[in-house]
């Protein structure tokens, strides 16, 4: 054989050589795939493979979320709610409206009610209705007020106030949120001393008489002593001094 010949006969063993490691390096003598980063980037690549063995926890979402999201409102507050406040601040939201008060019946858990003597005036007494609610309410042109004897059985003796008559007009009180409504009763108004009747000691009041109910009625001690003879009750006002101009021209029967 040539040396030529030789060479040759080399080069091409030596290239079936290359050749065939080339094509073993892809599995192992039982058919195991190598070991490498293609088998990780294809397990990725692929959709629905195996899920990454490390994963942040699904966040927990509430469906009051969901409900935000859909209506563009998460993370913030809904344009309903920003235009109804920025209405309120204009001053024609609910809070100063007397439509909104003349069909929103003022409730006993958002009222407070308080009686209070008038300074100057011991037959009086004022009877105070605070809306602490964020909107207006309505209520009863006048309270429902009656005189007892607390010690009474059955509260024997009761005493209703005059009102004044020929009532009529819008449906209801309004009273603005935050606001107080005034409404004075005289006891006596005639400041006799004789003549009145015994016993009297305690004053009930039911805030708004048209819409709740005879057991949400509040009593309110008038100390003894007191004289009540022909009570006289106004009508629900803004201020004192207007709640006791109406007080005094109280001519009906409640």
């Amino acid at each position: 054989m040539s040396v030529k010949t030789a060479l040759s006969s080399a080069v091409v063993l030596l290239a079936g050589t290359v050749a065939l490691t080339a094509c073993g390096g892809s599995a192992d003598a039982a058919g195991t795939p190598a070991t490498g980063g293609q088998k990780t980037h294809a397990a990725a690549s692929t959709p629905g493979g195996a899920k990454p063995t490390h994963s942040a926890p699904a966040k927990n979402v509430s469906k009051a979320s969901v409900k935000e999201a859909a209506h563009g409102n998460a993370g913030g507050t809904s344009t309903s709610h920003r235009a109804a406040s920025a209405h309120r601040r204009s001053g024609g939201g609910h809070a100063t409206s007397d439509s909104w008060a003349w069909t929103h019946p003022c409730t006993s858990r958002g009222i407070s009610v308080h009686v209070v003597r008038r300074s100057g005036a011991p037959s009086q007494r004022v009877i105070e209705v605070r809306n602490l609610g964020s909107d207006s309410c309505g209520l009863s042109y006048f309270p429902l007020v009656s005189i007892d004897d607390s010690h009474a059985a059955n509260g024997g003796t009761v005493v209703k106030p005059l009102i004044p008559g020929g009532l009529g007009g819008a449906p209801a009180y309004p009273v603005y949120a935050g606001r107080t409504a005034y409404a004075v009763i005289d006891l006596d108004p005639s400041g006799a001393t004789t003549g009145t009747v015994p016993g009297m000691d305690e004053l009930n009041v039911l805030a708004n008489g048209d819409h709740m109910s005879n057991a949400e009625t509040l009593n309110f001690s008038l100390g003894s002593g007191a004289h009540v003879k022909k009570p006289k009750l106004g009508l629900y006002r803004s201020t004192v001094a207007d709640a006791v101009t109406s007080m005094r021209s109280a001519d009906t029967q409640s």
